[in-house]
């Protein structure tokens, strides 16, 4: 059965892989899946077809067969049980890279997505100069104890999986803020993640529907 995502028609960032369609591609290039994509201007996001993939009108959605799915962790477990590649055939270390899946968005990603939100939509309000020490600080929160807990590791539990991939699409957040220059360790595994075959392809993929030229390499 064919697998069809899909992606923004334009991309508000302009192809650089921080749209989360790109984290669906890497799983997919990871474990060697072939996909189509099928493009979504933001108008057709909010009508009835596309509402009846994604309540929330967002994107991306995952097709096979009668299958629909919504929400990239949910797209992306379902990719890495299914397929071999992003999770490891122990139990136990199984559970531990889906454990990390869950904590890159709902423990790590939420407050550099408030950091987001206060550099880009709040800095003509008169709090936002008071505000935004305050929400560099737990983003520094978090990026603290994930350093921590990496070490001198390649990865966060043994070799590379799923819960890396969605851990290395949310650090990629940071990368233009300077934040995570602070922490060399995490942004030598951002590097890490980024000159990964499948994560090359998958942004080579993202770009070319933002640039109209097709990916090489």
């Amino acid at each position: 059965m064919t697998i069809t995502i899909t992606a923004f028609e334009r991309s508000p960032d302009g192809g650089r892989g921080l749209a989360r369609d790109t984290r669906v591609r890497w799983a997919l290039e990871e474990v060697g899946q072939p996909y189509e994509v099928r493009l979504v201007s933001f108008r057709a996001m909010k009508e009835p077809a596309h509402l009846a993939l994604h309540p929330f009108g967002q994107i991306p959605t995952y097709e096979e067969g009668d299958l629909a799915l919504f929400e990239t962790g949910a797209i992306i477990l379902h990719i890495a049980q299914r397929h071999a590649g992003l999770l490891p055939d122990d139990a136990n270390a199984r559970a531990r890279a889906i454990t990390w899946m869950f904590a890159a968005v709902n423990t790590v990603e939420p407050p550099i997505l408030e950091l987001e939100a206060a550099r880009l939509l709040e800095g003509d309000k008169p709090w936002h100069d008071e505000r935004l020490p305050l929400v560099e600080d737990r983003v520094r929160n978090r990026l603290n104890q994930l350093s921590a807990r990496l070490g001198d590791t390649d990865w966060l539990d043994g070799a590379f999986s799923a819960g890396d991939l969605m851990m290395v699409s949310v650090l990629l957040r940071l990368k233009s803020s300077g934040i995570l220059d602070e922490y060399p360790n995490l942004a030598a595994y951002l590097v890490r993640g980024e000159t990964r075959p499948a994560y090359k392809r998958a942004f080579a993929a993202q770009l070319a529907v933002n640039t109209g030229k097709p990916p090489t390499g």
